[in-house]
């Protein structure tokens, strides 16, 4: 509690600070600057001015100094009797005590904290003008008069500590919206466009501590009041408060006070998801907006507006666990509930381009920006999806829409960079990089695909500069191979195919003039099939995967028995629980690349199993059809695979699968991992169903026919455990890198081909020869025994007089 004389002195500074010319009193007009000042929520139209004015003058007349108006003492009364609170105030105002020089004194910051000198009898109708527009709310709003007092002391608190760590250099903003709006919603209602720049506290030093330690007196009062009703209502106030203020952590605390005191109200759950998922807590965010939900959908009509804003938010912490597909289900229903919703569609087609589904994808984004033309982000992840459709003139369109809205645009630029690479515009894509670093400047994968783009110009000294450059950003493996492979280049440069622009050069060979020397040498065709599928597996990690688990969830998942159109029962399953299912199975995967392997597995596996589009998956057959490609001994691999189509419910319970599904099984295998063999080739049954049943070892022969089998799983293996094998100083005669996995040597020329050149049919074009014989060496350790064997039979000259 301030003494008189520290009271009397605050008020001497106030009275000063608004004594504009320095006749001893306060006028109107100086009254009125006072009012505002310490109210600077509250906006006042001129009769309220004029109505707090004249009950001030009139009660305190005593003290009216003719025209100069109202006296120090006067002031000072005003403040004894309780018409405001001086070190509010004075707090307010940023006042300080032994300084009178006029220009010395900080005036608080916007968001100052509301006083009471002025009479609350005529300010309470239009208390609902001040603090944040949220504070007004009708159904989110503060309810009780004591909760405004907390409000208005903790504003106080938070502009001290404010001050503090500006004065010591420790507060900071984060430009963060150059990148693309992740359309978080922090208010209910219709969203806004959120172009606030994230605030950093400092939280280690002394002022914070102090801060969190007044911060908890107010708490305290807030557990304090005299109703349950009313403590919620104060944590809810306090959380709001710290949430605006980008006090997260703090934040959260109040919200969860006001979960434990009002567990099935909506409100508390939503706003600690929010901050949960703002401190990167994306699975704990989730969880709290599903009670949210739970609460939302349990309460029926009281929260219907409220239900758009959680699904879309707990669509956006599902993203940031990398589950894309269960988030769209949840912006569809946002967009269904508010068809206005142009952010939730938005959201959606970002998602759905995320997973590959690129026509749904545009179909989305195109509605978002019918709603909103000037949604820079809805451009351009527009243009991303029509690029991925192999649109590129309109791409081009959109993603220039989206840098003429926001010229700053960061992905914009970035993937427009890379829309000009893949189109061979290397310039222009060089100059899309450049004007990315402007703007961030240690963005390394701007700097190395601007030097890419360099190299493809030809501007190899650029080039060279610009990787220095992206070395000095990171130490990454894939700058030290783009060096690596420039210094190649540097050396042999050929003339052909490309050659102008840094490219190796040569020429494509038939494949029937490609012959394989040994039985272990892998043909041309079918080494492309497998690089395929080996690829597949290195984008989804499958291989990372034991198929044990595979096994594990059969056992444990209880998938219902629904029919199809045909009336067969099978256990399907819709895509959403389904990527539940694959994030268990890949749970070692950061988000980021979970929705890669998720995306790779939609294309190429989904696609075909639901090529009806019902949003529906056998789940035994995609258990079988998962099984070839996960990890472990082949054998076991087989064995898994044949246990899915079991455990469907048509074979569910014996030890033998009916031969139809096993027709069916292999003839999606070769359509899903085979791309020589189209979905086409399915086995169409006419007439009687085949209702005879084989044994494993019956499927084993039929997995393993390589004509009409899955019998490339030998050269897959071959592939799985010789892909990091190096060929000591070897590199490929065509594309110049060194030659990591199988080493295709020709036996008459001599040159070498790594695995993609040979699956390719690429050849030196200063080598021309009627047919071109490959042997393949696995290891270098085979090369050189081979070789020994060869030096062995040409050392051995015939006998003299041998017969």
């Amino acid at each position: 509690m301030a003494t008189r004389g520290s009271r009397s002195e605050k008020v001497k500074r106030i009275f000063q600070q608004f004594d504009a010319n320095r006749d001893g009193g306060l006028n109107r007009e100086e009254m009125a600057a006072l009012v505002v000042a310490v109210n600077p929520r509250v906006k006042f139209s001129e009769e309220q001015i004029n109505a707090i004015l004249d009950e001030v003058f009139r009660t305190y007349g005593e003290f009216i100094d003719g025209e100069k108006g109202l006296t120090f003492d006067g002031l000072l009364r005003t403040y004894d009797d309780g018409a405001g609170d001086v070190d509010r105030d004075f707090d307010a105002l940023g006042l300080e005590l032994n300084k009178d020089n006029d220009n010395n004194i900080s005036m608080a910051y916007e968001e100052a904290s509301s006083s009471s000198i002025a009479d609350e009898r005529v300010v309470e109708p239009h208390k609902k003008q001040r603090t944040a527009a949220w504070a007004t709310s009708p159904n989110h709003g503060i309810v009780f008069d004591d909760t405004w007092k907390l409000v208005d002391d903790l504003e106080i608190l938070i502009k001290r500590l404010k001050a503090k760590q500006v004065k010591d250099g420790k507060f900071k903003g984060d430009n963060g919206d150059v990148f693309s709006d992740p359309g978080w919603s922090r208010e209910l209602g219709p969203s806004a466009e959120i172009s606030d720049k994230r605030v950093v506290w400092d939280m280690s030093g002394h002022d914070y501590a102090v801060f969190v330690k007044e911060l908890g007196v107010l708490r305290s009062r807030a557990d304090g009041a005299r109703s349950r009703e009313e403590a919620f209502d104060g944590h809810m106030a306090i959380g709001r408060v710290l949430y605006e203020h980008h006090l997260f952590k703090e934040a959260l605390v109040s919200f969860k006070r006001a979960c434990e005191l009002q567990p099935t109200d909506v409100r508390p759950h939503f706003r600690a998801g929010n901050c949960l998922y703002v401190l990167g807590k994306h699975s704990e965010a989730k969880e709290e907006f599903l009670l949210a939900l739970e609460a939302a959908e349990a309460g029926g009509n009281q929260w219907a507006y409220f239900l758009p804003q959680i699904h879309v938010n707990l669509g956006i912490a599902l993203e940031g666990e990398g589950m894309l597909i269960s988030a769209c289900e949840h912006y569809r229903e946002a967009a269904i509930l508010c068809p206005t919703h142009f952010r939730a569609l938005k959201l959606l087609g970002s998602a759905l381009f995320g997973v590959g589904e690129y026509k749904a994808a545009v179909k989305a984004l195109e509605e978002a920006i019918y709603m909103k033309n000037d949604y820079a982000d809805a451009h351009c992840d527009l243009a991303s999806a029509l690029h991925a459709m192999g649109d590129d003139e309109n791409a081009i369109k959109e993603f220039q829409k989206a840098i003429d809205l926001k010229p700053g645009h960061v992905d914009a630029l970035y993937n427009l960079g890379g829309l000009y690479m893949d189109m061979g515009r290397y310039q222009r894509a060089s100059e899309m990089y450049s004007r990315v670093l402007g703007v961030c400047p240690n963005h390394w994968r701007a700097q190395l695909n601007k030097a890419v783009s360099l190299l493809g110009a030809g501007e190899t000294e650029e080039a060279k500069k610009a990787l220095k450059e992206a070395l000095k950003m990171t130490n990454r493996v894939e700058l030290h191979d783009a060096i690596s492979h420039l210094k190649q280049l540097q050396k042999k440069k050929l003339k052909g195919n490309g050659g102008g622009n840094g490219e190796e050069a040569f020429i494509i060979v038939e494949p029937s003039k490609f012959k394989t020397v040994g039985e272990k040498t892998t043909i041309r065709q079918e080494l492309v099939n497998a690089l395929d599928i080996r690829a597949f597996q290195r984008m989804t990690r499958l291989s990372r995967c034991d198929v044990d688990l595979l096994k594990k969830e059969m056992n444990e998942n209880d998938a219902p028995v629904s029919y199809s159109g045909s009336g067969v029962p099978e256990k399907s399953i819709r895509k959403a629980p389904l990527e539940v299912i694959l994030h268990k199975l890949l749970n070692f995967l950061r988000p980021e690349t979970f929705v890669g392997a998720v995306k790779a597995i939609n294309q190429k596996i989904l696609s075909v199993l639901d090529e009806s589009e019902s949003g529906r998956v056998d789940l035994g057959m995609f258990f079988a059809i998962l099984a070839p490609v996960c990890g472990g001994t082949p054998d076991k691999r087989k064995r898994v695979a044949f246990d899915a189509l079991l455990w469907r419910p048509a074979n569910e319970g014996g030890t033998q699968i009916r031969r139809a599904d096993a027709l069916v099984y292999i003839k999606l295998l070769r359509a899903i991992y085979i791309p020589s063999h189209g979905v086409s080739e399915r086995l169409e049954i006419h007439g009687e169903v085949d209702t005879s049943t084989i044994s494993l070892t019956e499927f084993l022969v039929m997995f393993d026919d390589p004509d009409w089998g899955f019998g490339i799983m030998s050269t897959l293996l071959k592939l799985e455990t010789g892909d990091r094998n190096r060929h000591g100083s070897h590199a490929c005669a065509i594309c110049r890198y060194p030659i990591i996995g199988s080493r295709f040597k020709e036996m008459k020329s001599h040159f070498s081909l790594c695995s993609q050149c040979y699956s390719e049919g690429k050849i030196p074009p200063n080598v021309k020869l009627e047919e071109y014989r490959f042997k393949e060496y696995a290891s270098e350790a085979e090369a050189v025994k081979d070789k020994c064997m060869w030096f062995g039979l040409h050392s051995k000259s015939p006998s003299p007089g041998g017969s």
